[in-house]
């Protein structure tokens, strides 16, 4: 390996490897999921890649573990070269990592302990004291928090802008934010997205988002991140549209068994450097046995949103005739022109949760999801069973009583998360515990 092939901030133990082609075809994701980033003949010739379950690696002489620092401290160009400590990054990490990239169309991947760890490291990333954040809403409770009250602890100050603002609404929020700035002596270092909104499903303008941002500020120092959870990796890319950074947790679609813990960021080489080097120090990284199980998913990935899709589509069409149901935050049944048109633009399908919206408040919700049997009680998302949860009494509580009015979030709303089921069962499901209402 020459010095060109060395990334100074990702040490690898061989050069990351390119996309194939078969007769000149690039192969699919799906494909790909199949063994991208894993070369048997490093392994004992296993098929799978086994977990590396090592804090730490050798180095085959003192004189490469003297390379290997002088690459890191900058006493010698290229960087470092080879692995070295699993707080850094390891052979399963690599594996998943290459894997996630390929989805997105990324140029690199991070994965990290937690969803939640890989926002907030994202964001520490990007901030220092008199900062701006401009971020849409709703956002998930903990990253809003973590925005509102973390950050500012920091000096790090926000604004914030409705799912389906205009072009027009979001040059206005630029120049607010950016006068916020200046004032505070900071700069605007991040807009950050989630589309769909969690809970309601509001969709953010990608593309209006990036024209308003390149027109205001510099796309080197500023930039667009977006939690793609309810979507992706299979209904939305989000870098095709304008955003830099793509954030998931991988606990949902892509875990998808609800057996696990992760998250992960992937985008632009140029912002995601920052973002490793923060991880290198505070730690947070994905551990190799919760990478081994997400490799093992990303083999299903597409299978199983495909099948949970297909059933979402129908479970939809039985709710919306059903008397007692008020209406749905459901993408495939988009009432507002203005939300059709992005959904038209940027998704390729209308994923598999949603919320539904009882006639009546909290005490017809609580009857409904009491009479579940079928669909469990629980928060989360995105695994091969169906879930459904109250935003309002459970995962959206700590938010304002105001603010989750202003955002959508009502006492009617439950959020249910369709799963691999029989359809047929699911709405059998669904209609007993309606009669409970």
């Amino acid at each position: 390996m020459s010095d060109n092939d060395i990334d100074p901030v990702s040490p690898r133990m061989a050069p990351k490897r390119k996309i194939p082609e078969v007769g000149g075809r690039p192969l699919k994701p799906s494909t790909l999921m199949m063994g991208h980033g894993f070369d048997p003949t490093l392994s004992e010739g296993s098929l799978k890649a086994p977990i590396f379950l090592t804090s730490t690696f050798a180095f085959p002489s003192a004189a490469d573990g003297k390379r290997h620092f002088e690459g890191i401290t900058g006493k010698r160009p290229g960087g470092a070269d080879g692995l070295v400590y699993s707080r850094f990054n390891a052979p399963n990490q690599e594996i998943l990592e290459d894997r996630l990239a390929v989805w997105d169309g990324a140029e690199e991947a991070l994965s990290f302990s937690s969803g939640m760890t890989a926002i907030a490291v994202l964001l520490l990333a990007a901030c220092k004291a008199g900062d701006v954040i401009v971020h849409s809403g709703p956002l998930y409770a903990a990253s809003e928090g973590f925005i509102a009250k973390t950050l500012a602890k920091y000096g790090v100050t926000f604004i914030d802008f409705p799912a389906g603002a205009s072009r027009e609404q979001l040059d206005e929020v630029m120049v607010r934010a950016k006068a916020m700035a200046e004032e505070q002596g900071g700069e605007v270092p991040m807009i950050y997205l989630e589309s769909p909104g969690n809970p309601t499903n509001a969709l953010v303008d990608i593309e209006a988002v990036k024209e308003a941002r390149d027109a205001h500020f510099d796309p080197d120092q500023c930039s667009i991140a977006i939690d793609n959870t309810f979507l992706g990796p299979l209904w939305q890319r989000p870098l095709d549209h304008g955003a830099d950074l793509v954030v998931y947790s991988l606990t949902k679609y892509v875990g998808g068994h609800s057996d696990l813990v992760a998250g992960s960021v992937s985008g632009k080489k140029r912002f995601i450097d920052a973002i490793r080097m923060l991880r290198n120090t505070m730690g947070g990284i994905c551990d190799p046995n919760t990478a081994w199980m997400l490799c093992r998913s990303l083999e299903t990935v597409e299978l199983r949103m495909q099948r949970a899709g297909e059933n979402a589509e129908k479970v939809c069409d039985f709710l919306a005739k059903h008397p007692k149901v008020e209406g749905l935050g459901y993408l495939g049944m988009i009432k507002d022109a203005r939300q059709q048109d992005i959904y038209d633009r940027h998704c390729m399908g209308a994923g598999s949760t949603f919320s539904l919206l009882l006639k009546g408040g909290e005490a017809e919700c609580f009857r409904f999801l009491d009479a579940l049997k079928i669909a469990k009680l629980a928060v989360s998302l995105g695994g091969t069973e169906t879930l459904a949860s109250h935003p309002a009494s459970m995962t959206h509580l700590s938010v304002a009583e105001g603010r989750r009015a202003e955002l959508g979030i009502s006492d009617n709303l439950v959020r249910i998360s369709i799963g691999i089921e029989d359809a047929d069962d699911l709405i059998a499901d669904f209609e007993q515990a309606l009669e409970a209402v």
